[in-house]
């Protein structure tokens, strides 16, 4: 299947008993069995939810894995991954990676022992140097949040799996229409779920897609024993969502395009990043690497000040000024003062999250109305 029809069809039947073409919400808590641990494949509904695995099972066809394992959140499906190292396990990420990924991994897991090395993934020398014997798992974000840097996916699972080293793509920014990790090498994929499949800003949820069968047995471990499980409402928020995630994403992709040659010529802009612009250092790996180069633009305005950035957000009337992204509505952001927040400064400055950044995530309104907005907040 191509992946449009995946999006409606990937893992999905009508409901056996009524026929209903749409997985019904099944709102239980527990399930009968015919007799101690004799049932209809669910026991308790914090192990499974017949609504839930219709989710993953769309979520793993669309990334091309063998299975999917749904959480309540981003971070929780990040919190299950990590719980498979231990003490004296090294991490490598990305050293520009999202600022909530960052605090689970600075103020949850270095204080048990697991040691971090954050490092620019889209340089796999620099990478390799990081490597050490006790080197478990590269935490890969392609495109990072929020400057949008790429990170050679297939290069750098190679150089991973020549030393055993497992990598996870967060694919949140790309979702899984515009790049499959999997594809080019990945061990694990994962989705803040609440963005671009979700895709409408009602629901929180997270996922992992992998087809190696002893990671999917730890991540079922920790969805029975830590108990972050979506509800089945949200699952079938997000079910519905991904149904329309190609035209959703096609649209936003086609609109960031037009907004960022935009944004390159606007007197008070004084740097656009955006993959899909020749300036950008991942242009030809956007173009090998992704169907499309997205729809997250950054830029940073020729007065670099917070003043100046927040003037410019307060005085935008379509894009709404809020956290999160992927949704049809846009939206603008400080990513220093919110997404970014809990990072010291000085590092986030060394890597180039500056006062004057601001952060758009462009939905499918009219472009021209977009530029409108855009154009008189400057």
């Amino acid at each position: 299947m191509k992946f449009n029809t995946k999006a409606i069809h990937a893992g999905q039947s009508p409901e056996e008993t009524s026929g209903a073409v749409m997985p019904p919400v099944f709102q239980t808590s527990t399930y009968v069995q015919q007799a101690p641990n004799v049932h209809k494949g669910y026991d308790y509904a914090r192990v499974g939810n017949p609504t839930r695995t219709a989710l993953e099972a769309l979520i793993a066809g669309l990334e091309g894995a063998k299975e999917a394992v749904c959480f309540a959140s981003g971070v929780a499906a990040m919190d299950a991954i990590m719980k498979m190292f231990r003490p004296g396990d090294h991490i490598v990420a990305s050293d520009d990676l999202y600022g909530g990924s960052y605090r689970l991994f600075t103020q949850v897991f270095e204080p048990y022992g697991i040691e971090f090395s954050f490092t620019d993934l889209s340089d796999t020398k620099v990478v390799e140097r990081a490597l050490r014997p006790s080197t478990k798992m590269i935490w890969i974000e392609t495109p990072t949040n929020p400057l949008l840097k790429l990170v050679d996916i297939r290069a750098l699972t190679a150089l991973a799996s020549t030393r055993g080293i497992l990598t996870a793509v967060d694919n949140t920014f790309a979702s899984p229409y515009l790049q499959q990790p999997l594809e080019l090498g990945a061990d694990m994929v994962m989705h803040s779920t609440t963005k671009f499949l979700g895709g409408h800003s009602d629901v929180i949820g997270g996922a992992v897609a992998t087809s190696d069968e002893e990671l999917l047995e730890k991540l079922r471990f920790q969805v029975k024993t830590t108990g972050a499980v979506p509800g089945p409402m949200d699952c079938y928020l997000i079910l519905r969502g991904i149904k329309t995630l190609a035209v959703r994403v096609q649209r936003s992709v086609e609109n960031a395009a037009t907004l960022a040659e935009q944004l390159q010529q606007h007197p008070a802009v004084g740097h656009v990043i955006y993959p899909g612009l020749a300036s950008h250092p991942g242009f030809d790996l956007a173009k090998r690497q992704m169907k499309g180069p997205g729809a997250m633009i950054s830029f940073r305005l020729k007065d670099d000040s917070m003043d100046a950035a927040v003037r410019v957000m307060q005085r935008t009337q379509l894009f709404a000024l809020a956290e999160s992204l992927g949704g049809v509505e846009s939206l603008i952001s400080h990513p220093a003062s919110m997404t970014h927040g809990s990072i010291p400064r000085e590092i986030r400055e060394k890597v180039g999250v500056t006062d004057s950044l601001i952060r758009l995530s462009v939905g499918i309104e009219d472009a021209d109305d977009l530029w409108e907005d855009l154009e008189q907040a400057l």
